[in-house]
Order: structure tokens, then sequence, then C-alpha cells
């Protein structure tokens, strides 16, 4: 069916589309549709199919239909569109990057993985308070509600998210022998339930690391000596670099260019149309992976409006950097042409190309392929253009990681030395 599309030039993100049906495609259209109730039901006096028009419309009613005929059958409709933005800058950005070739700290870092996958966990004899993230010994008394954290001499992980916040909390800041009653409430409205507790802090855990050495490498990674296996580790990131980078480069050449975008905030309705292809991404993403959202959820421990929180965060970073795509492609006029559509429904792997081109047509989808082949071209330009600065951004973390417990022990030392003063 042919169908006339009129639209006005788009004025608040908005275009206001007029779509009409020409008369003799509506005639034709109620004719299929009177051939086929004659051929559906029996009209006493005339074969199947055979019963005319007058005879229909008494018995089936269609004279509201009727009254169309001969005229243009029209509908107006208002659609949401992206809005088309400017960047403040059309050049390409500049980024770090991590260099190509395996670096000491990054050696450094994979082997500290790998070793702490042998650690154990001893006894501490620090005289100091729990913090968050140790690992410690504890005695527990389930005063009203708690049992399932009831228990002598258990070892507990001030980090694990499994536990309740309040819980973990009350054990941060005691000592060894020390004691305290938490409470603390759970569920809300008629689930409400109140929880109670006495924990006792019994002792504190270090994680113990054995010393690499040739005989260890050997024993344990299958090496001779500990030079070897940091030249595999260092083979084995370098390889890994291959794959990653390339993919590491365009995300960071978009996320810069999206901060060149001039636009305030992303309208909701663009907002909300990149928020559902994500949602819809991600639950593919489970499906193929035989899960549901909730098993997802649960999993991670995760509250659902913590992870609809999340995507909508996602979605307006994903929108800002597509609209900034956009910018750059009209600036550099990239277009999609009918060779990059055919290749590109070829790289889909489709069966046959033309047939899927005139599906894709039919169905509406094709201006968004045209879409995603012009900022396709355009993040292949970002990242053949942007100046990249090597970094060896795991030195620079353990460095500032470094400085910070230096300050930290600092300030503790400047206020034991103000304790000792006052006494």
């Amino acid at each position: 069916m042919d169908i006339i599309v009129t639209a006005e030039r788009p004025q608040n993100d908005q275009v206001v589309a007029k779509l009409t049906v020409p008369a003799s495609e509506v005639d034709k259209a109620i004719d299929k549709a009177y051939r086929e109730v004659a051929r559906k039901y029996n009209f006493q006096g005339f074969r199947r199919g055979r019963a005319p028009r007058p005879v229909i419309n008494g018995i089936v009613g269609r004279d509201a239909v009727l009254g169309l005929v001969h005229e243009d059958l029209s509908a107006t409709v208002t659609v949401s569109v992206p809005p088309a933005c400017e960047l403040d800058s059309y050049d390409a950005p500049g980024i770090n990057m991590p260099p190509a070739n395996a670096t000491e700290a990054e050696i450094d870092l994979q082997v500290e993985q790998l070793m702490n996958y042998h650690s154990s966990w001893e006894d501490d004899d620090a005289d100091r308070a729990a913090t968050e993230g140790d690992v410690v010994v504890v005695d527990t008394v389930s005063k009203e509600g708690a049992d399932f954290l009831a228990g002598e001499d258990r070892q507990v992980s001030l980090s694990h998210s499994h536990l309740p916040k309040e819980y973990v909390d009350g054990i941060v800041g005691l000592k060894k022998g020390e004691s305290k009653d938490v409470e603390w409430t759970q569920g809300e409205g008629d689930d409400q339930k109140r929880l109670a507790v006495t924990v006792t802090l019994k002792g504190l855990k270090k994680s113990v690391v054995p010393e690499l050495d040739d005989a260890f490498a050997k024993k344990s990674f299958g090496f001779d000596t500990v030079a070897e296996f940091r030249d595999a580790v260092k083979d084995e990131i370098e390889q890994d670099k291959k794959t990653s980078l390339p993919n590491l480069k365009e995300d960071r050449v978009v996320e810069e260019i999206g901060r060149h975008l001039q636009l305030e905030e992303v309208p909701g309705a663009y907002e909300s149309q990149v928020f559902s292809e994500l949602a819809n991404e991600f639950l593919q993403q489970l499906q193929r992976q035989g899960m549901t959202l909730d098993m997802y959820l649960a999993a991670r421990k995760v509250k659902n409006e913590d992870f609809i929180a999340d995507l909508h965060q996602q979605a307006a970073e994903r929108a800002r950097q597509s609209l900034a795509l956009d910018a750059l492609a009209r600036h550099l006029e990239f277009d999609a042409t009918e060779d990059d559509v055919r290749d590109e429904f070829a790289r889909a792997g489709v069966e046959d190309v033309a047939k899927s081109m005139d599906e894709f047509t039919r169905n509406g989808q094709m201006p968004a392929i045209r879409e995603s082949i012009r900022r396709t071209k355009a993040v292949k330009w970002l990242v053949e253009n942007c100046a990249v600065t090597e970094v060896d951004e795991i030195a620079e973390a353990r460095a500032k990681k470094d400085d910070e417990a230096g300050a930290t022990q600092g300030d503790e030392a400047e206020k034991g030395d103000e304790a000792t003063d006052a006494e």
C-alpha cells in the first residue's frame, strides 16, 4: 500500500507528520475486505464469494466504512526526534591509552593477583580496631530474629555485601575482646521486623602470601625460574592487549567527544528511547546466558531500583555520545550510501541482501541502519585522527594509592603526637 508522508520542520524536538492513503488505495483495501467477507461467510441465496456489497452491508453493517470510499484516508501524528546538536569543537580529541607492550607495573600487578590465589589467612596480632574490609573472627548471639548470624568463632569478611550493613558497621571499630549490642530493622510496612545481636570480636586475620622464588614458580606455575614465569605473564598481557586496546580506544574517543556536545540535558523522550534499547540488549544477553533478570539481580545482591537508576545513567551517557557522533558526522558530511548499506547487511550474514533491505525499507527500519553507518564512520574518523598519549595507568594508580596511604599514616601519627602532648 502506498502511503504519502509529509512532515513539518522539527520544532522543540518534535515532528508533526501527516500520513495520507490515496483514495485509490482505500478503494482497493475496502474491495479486498468485501471479497474476504463474501468468501468467509454464507449468505442465503448466493454462492460463497458471490454476495454483492448491498447484501453484505445489510447483514454485516459496513455503511460507515463504505462512506470513506473515493476519499483519501489521512492521519496526523506527532513524533519525538533526537535534537540536532552542535559540538564546541570538531577537532579529534586527545586521549590517554596504555602502551601496547606490557609494563613492569602491569606485570607486577598480574603476578600479585596470581600469588593471591595461594594466600592463606593467619592470625593478626596487631593491637588495632577492626576496619571495613578486614577479615575477623567473631562470636554472635542472636537476641531477636537473627539466628542466621549466630555462631561462635565465625570468620567474617567485613567487605561482603551479603551481610547486613548494620551488622558489619557494628563490628567495625571493635578491638579484640570487645562486645557490642547491635539492633536494626529489616523490611517495610507490615513485613518489617526487628533484629538484635550481641557481637564479640575474637580476633583479626591477615592475608599471608607465600614468597615467590624459583621453587614456588616451578611447583605452582610450572616454570623453572621466576624470570620465566614473569616472561609468560608479559606475553599473556600483550596478547590480551591486541584485542582489548582497539575497543578501549574506541570507547575513550567516543566518551571524550561526548564531552564536547553543546547540550545541557538530553531530552527525556530520547533518553527513554536509548534506555529501552539498552534494556533490550541486556535482556537478550541474559537470555543467551540462560538467565532471567531476577536471577541476575539476586546473584549480585542488586536492588531493582538501583539497577534501573544505573541503566538510566548509562542511557543518558550513551544518548549524549550518540548525539555527538551525529553532529560530527553532519559536520564531516558523512553519508550512508547504498553500497554502505549493502555491505552492512552482508557483514550481518544475511542470505539474501536485497530481500532483507526491502523488508527493512517496508518496515521503516532503514533510517536506523543509515544512522548507525554514519556513526560508525564518525567513530572510525575519531580513532584514526585522535592524539594518543601513552600512559602507564597501573603505575600511576599505584603511586597515587601509595601517596594516599602515606598521607593517612602521617595524619594518624600527627593525631598520636597530639594525644601524647595532651597527656
